[in-house]
């Protein structure tokens, strides 16, 4: 087996590992990124709704809120600088009966309390203005919300990082870390197993986080959560599509409620839906949850014609609860948490990660103790 040292790995090549991995290499430090798949972004990082969250929903004081809201125009802001498409498109939440208007007047309040004060209510007038086809008792528009092409995102942050002297190894997972000497040492397998000592690491893996925490020698097993698995299904509409804005209905215990959203030609689709499953889930999505789809968008859309709607894709929130639990927060376990120097440990990191992930960069660089920015910055492409 084969030894070699860096400063700093990042294990995943997800939104978050890349953002995280960018960061660290701008601050000076030799980075690798470790990789199972043979290209960046090819789990839950390319299976979402690709939508840039204002931050209306989460507890104050979250590590939900503050990433969603710090990040959301640090993204905007990236995102014009790199040339990455990202529009303000709106979204709006709406109580689509009498009983919801309590929730929708909380969540209002929330976004108050997370210092999103842009909100605008809406009467049933200014919606049929907004959105003719939308019914509803009241709603809520969000301006700052949007949506971003991922991809173009992704690979922006991966030109960063390798202009930075950043390397990513495909087709690289990683094993087994060991931590407590000078170095943490981690464990590659693949075609050439690998030993390779770093400063720092951090297991940012995404659904195999878990994994890699609990063959972490040296970390508590009390630090590794366990894991659960909400896929998320999502059905495209055919036909003229209805609506101008993202339209969200009131959230659920698991998720953001079946919504609709928009990509960047103004396609519409449909979802997520929240359908608990195992570690051995299937990525299809199964026509026969259509019926539910039809019955929860129905009561904000009416007009919704049968046969209008076919599967589309599915992806997988990494869960740390399950169905009976509540939602709990992000996790960055960094050293002031498990004691172990060096190494940071990232959990549930689902919606809103996307729109925190440069944020979250910051988080993660503050919980090791890696100084600002020493690098020049990135040119800007024109």
């Amino acid at each position: 087996m084969s030894r070699l040292f860096v400063d700093a790995i990042v294990v995943g090549a997800g939104v978050i590992g890349l953002a995280v991995a960018r960061k660290l290499a701008l601050c000076g430090l030799e980075t690798i990124i470790l990789e199972r798949a043979n290209a960046i972004g090819t789990e839950t990082s390319s299976r979402n709704s690709e939508v840039i969250h204002a931050g209306l929903y989460y507890p104050q004081g979250s590590l939900k809120a503050t990433v969603c809201v710090n990040g959301r125009e640090a993204l905007y802001d990236y995102c014009a600088r790199r040339g990455v498409e990202a529009r303000r498109v709106g979204k709006i939440l709406v109580a689509a009966s009498p009983e919801e208007l309590p929730k929708l007047e909380a969540i209002a309040a929330a976004a108050k309390r997370n210092a999103v004060f842009d909100l605008v209510p809406l009467t049933q007038s200014d919606v049929a203005d907004l959105e003719p086809e939308l019914h509803c008792a009241g709603a809520l528009l969000s301006p700052s919300t949007g949506i971003i092409d991922s991809h173009g995102y992704m690979q922006a942050l991966r030109e960063d990082f390798e202009t930075a002297g950043g390397m990513i190894a495909f087709h690289t997972p990683a094993v087994a870390i060991s931590c407590g000497g000078a170095r943490i040492r981690l464990t590659t397998g693949g075609a050439e197993p690998t030993e390779i000592g770093a400063s720092f690491v951090v297991n940012s893996a995404g659904h195999g986080a878990p994994g890699l925490a609990a063959r972490t020698a040296g970390l508590s097993p009390n630090m590794v959560p366990p894991q659960w698995y909400a896929k998320g299904n999502y059905f495209a509409l055919s036909g003229r599509q209805p609506f101008s804005h993202l339209i969200y209905p009131m959230p659920d215990h698991a998720g953001l409620g079946v919504h609709a959203t928009l990509d960047l030609n103004g396609r519409c689709r449909f979802g997520p839906d929240v359908e608990w499953v195992d570690e051995n889930y299937s990525l299809d999505v199964a026509a026969s949850r259509a019926e539910q789809f039809y019955d929860a968008i129905r009561r904000y859309w009416p007009g919704l014609r049968d046969g209008a709607l076919q599967p589309d894709y599915a992806g997988i929130r990494p869960k740390l609860h399950d169905a009976t639990m509540p939602m709990p927060d992000f996790r960055i376990d960094g050293p002031h948490l498990h004691g172990v120097k060096g190494l940071v440990n990232l959990f549930g990191i689902e919606s809103p990660g996307l729109t925190g992930s440069l944020a979250i960069a910051d988080e993660v660089a503050a919980a090791l103790g890696v100084a600002a920015i020493s690098k020049p910055p990135i040119p800007i492409d024109n």
